[in-house]
Formats: structure tokens, sequence, C-alpha cells
């Protein structure tokens, strides 16, 4: 049996190249989880929010890291709206 990977190639994602901040509690992926996918679609996942932050993807009890997103202006994304980005 053949297994088929479904994860689209790393040039066509639309989060290729782009920083990405995982902030709260996920609900249904892990924080591990979360980072290596969007790291294996060409994401650079960092740990805290700044103005070059292209996504903030918040899950419950997001805390300052949502608050200084918010304050900069930058996309914010729960969790359902991250992996319709994604495809997944």
């Amino acid at each position: 049996m053949t297994i088929i990977d479904f994860t689209p190639p790393v040039s066509t994602s639309p989060i290729a190249g782009k920083t990405v901040v995982f902030t709260g509690t996920l609900e249904t992926l892990s924080r591990n989880e979360a980072k290596a996918h969007a790291e294996s679609l060409g994401a650079n996942v960092a740990g805290s929010v700044s103005k070059k932050t292209d996504y903030v993807v918040v899950g419950a009890d997001a805390g300052s890291k949502e608050k200084k997103a918010r304050e900069l202006g930058l996309n914010i994304l729960n969790e359902k709206e991250w992996l319709e980005l994604i495809g997944g």
C-alpha cells in the first residue's frame, strides 16, 4: 500500500516564507504539532510577536502575545481560520 502525502509543496503554500506565532491552547493540535506543520509548509515559527510577524494564531487563554498582536495590527487567526488558510 502506498501512503500519499497531501501536504502541499512549500512553494505553493500560502505561509511559505511567513513568520507565524502560536499563542494560547489550541483545540485540535498541540503547539509542537502546529509548529512542525507550519515549518513543513515553509513558515518560520517565532516565539514572540513583533512587527515582522505575519500571522498570530490564538487559542484559548491567549495572553500578552495576542494583546501585542492587536496593538501592532497584525493578522490574528483562530485555530479554525489557521487550518483553513493552510488547507487542513
